[in-house]
């Protein structure tokens, strides 16, 4: 037993379900978002079986916007005026928007 080498760190570990597997870094694959939001939507769109959605915009912009406010917004430390920069929106269309999502914490 004795220091481990600190030239050859262990690969952290991730838990995946029951099953451990080590995470290196630079070898996990990055997508952008449009792909996941493309082959996500083809997924909800085959599971409606046939069916037409109802509200589609309406439901992905909801999906994408409500994540999108709260991590400006933690990434910001709460201030509204930065997070509303940061998006590239008015503080006011921000306040708003954390209203309607039920975000706003005052």
């Amino acid at each position: 037993m004795g220091v481990p080498d600190a030239r050859k760190p262990e690969p952290a570990r991730r838990t995946i379900g029951k099953r451990s597997k080590p995470a290196i870094k630079g070898k996990l694959k990055k997508k952008p978002l449009s792909e996941i939001t493309d082959k996500a939507l083809k997924r909800y769109l085959k599971s409606l079986n046939g069916h037409d959605p109802a509200n589609l915009y309406q439901l992905v912009i909801g999906e994408v916007e409500r994540p999108l406010l709260k991590n400006a917004m933690d990434y910001a430390g709460g201030n509204k005026s930065q997070a509303a920069k940061i998006l590239g929106i008015n503080r006011g269309t921000l306040r708003k928007k954390l209203k309607f999502y039920d975000l706003l914490e005052e």
